[in-house]
């Protein structure tokens, strides 16, 4: 897990970055309603956990640089005991200053009376602007509090500034700690995957695949980073197919795309393999295109060079496979102008990955592809999609989805695949499929 020092230095960088005269204001996730009195299962907002390591809801963060009367400050639920006995123990203020390293906490229903105070003389407003509608009228309540004060000396803040903007940059670069957990949750995700693809051979719906992956997640203490994709045949070529409930057909190929959330840090891996153990021609060809493609992707990343490079790798790869199987016409360079490959392949290659499956982080600087650093962390996936009833496409290629992904954790040495223990060539899925 990650150690308290780590959130304190977190917070000690990002209030650096804001400066003296920012205030930094960050709300816990809430309790949502799933159906009448249910819940759903909580999770934290990723930047409110990244910077506490607070995981209750009911609760704002607020980083005032430079206040002598303390820079970090919780707001939070108090203590209260028969409501611990239904839901579980609470931290309350007092046990959250020693236990997160805080310079002050204070009671939830304190803050609509302490936060206008906090914001006066405070020139900047670091916040998630439009993400939470009640938050934000909250908020703008407590600053015109501040400006009806104005003519007996109050200072309001007069900037407000997207807390992504600082933020987002120091969660793309994953510390030690960081990394440590999602090497964990990859291995998490592998061992699901392999387990996905023995269940599959005597499944009769794609959703006692999922389960397969499920039960992995549960008992290594992890749960599904996002809703898993299990599509057999034509399904596979929906790209964010989640129904999960049809027939597996001897035959069809299955794409899997699962991954595991450990101590909230996700994993994405994405596998496509034959579900009778062996790949027809048809399939095999295409299948081989998307693998060369990938490892083509993977080979070439490197510190130094421009994130895009993967993406326009594999749309180079996947064209000339397509143009030489037949399914495009013409010279290469006029197919990838004119993006005609799009009908095959109409995502991107990837995206960073950590506390969210889609992690932030911007993907250019200035307008250009900013370059691979040590630390950053993304997928690499490329994939081809031909839809039943495609004009122009032979009958043997038609209902064909497949995808391959891995996460690659970026280092001085070169590109470090953290999923790579889920197998993907061709004689390794048959042999495990066996």
């Amino acid at each position: 897990m990650i150690a308290v020092s780590e959130f304190v230095k977190r917070r000690r960088r990002l209030m650096a970055l804001a400066d003296d005269g920012a205030i930094l204001i960050i709300p816990a996730s809430k309790e949502r309603l799933r159906s009448k009195d249910t819940t759903y299962p909580f999770r934290q907002d990723s930047d409110f956990w990244y910077l506490s390591g607070f995981n209750e809801p009911e609760a704002v963060l607020v980083l005032v640089p430079g206040r002598r009367q303390g820079e970090c400050l919780l707001f939070c639920r108090e203590r209260d005991a028969e409501k611990e006995a239904w839901d579980g123990p609470r931290l309350g203020p007092e046990g959250a200053v020693d236990a997160l390293k805080l310079d002050d906490a204070y009671p939830i229903t304190d803050l609509d009376d302490i936060l206008p105070g906090l914001l006066e003389g405070r020139s900047r407003v670091y916040y998630h602007y439009g993400r939470d509608a009640d938050f934000d009228l909250a908020l703008m309540g407590w600053l015109n509090r501040v400006r009806a004060q104005k003519r007996l000396g109050a200072e309001p803040p007069h900037e407000f500034l997207e807390l992504g903007h600082l933020l987002d940059e120091l969660r793309l670069f994953k510390s030690a700690g960081e990394i440590a957990l999602m090497r964990k949750s990859a291995d998490i995700a592998v061992e699901a995957q392999i387990a996905a693809m023995r269940a599959s051979r005597h499944a009769r719906f794609e959703y006692e695949v999922e389960a397969a992956l499920q039960q992995v997640y549960r008992r290594n203490n992890a749960v599904a980073a996002y809703e898993p994709i299990v599509g057999s045949g034509p399904n596979a070529c929906v790209l964010h197919y989640r129904a999960n409930n049809a027939p597996v057909k001897k035959g069809d190929l299955l794409l899997c795309d699962a991954g595991a959330e450990y101590a909230l840090y996700a994993s994405d891996i994405t596998r496509t393999w034959p579900v009778s153990g062996t790949f027809s021609a048809a399939q095999r060809a295409l299948y081989e295109l998307v693998l060369a493609a990938q490892a083509e992707c993977i080979g070439n990343a490197r510190v130094g060079v421009p994130y895009d490079s993967i993406h326009a790798t594999a749309v180079e790869v996947l064209t000339d496979g397509l143009l030489s199987l037949g399914l495009l016409k013409g010279a290469l360079k006029k197919n990838i102008a004119s993006e005609a490959y799009k009908k095959f392949y109409m995502h991107k290659t990837g995206h960073w990955i950590g506390l969210d499956v889609h992690d932030v982080g911007e993907y250019k600087l200035g307008g250009a592809s900013r370059l691979l650093e040590p630390g950053m962390v993304f997928t690499v996936e490329p994939g081809l999609y031909i839809a039943p009833g495609t004009p122009g496409v032979p009958a043997k290629y038609q209902g064909i989805g497949i995808r391959i992904e891995d996460d690659i954790l970026m280092t001085k040495a070169g590109p470090d695949n953290l999923t790579a223990g889920v197998p993907k060539s061709v004689d390794a899925l048959e042999k495990i499929l066996a």
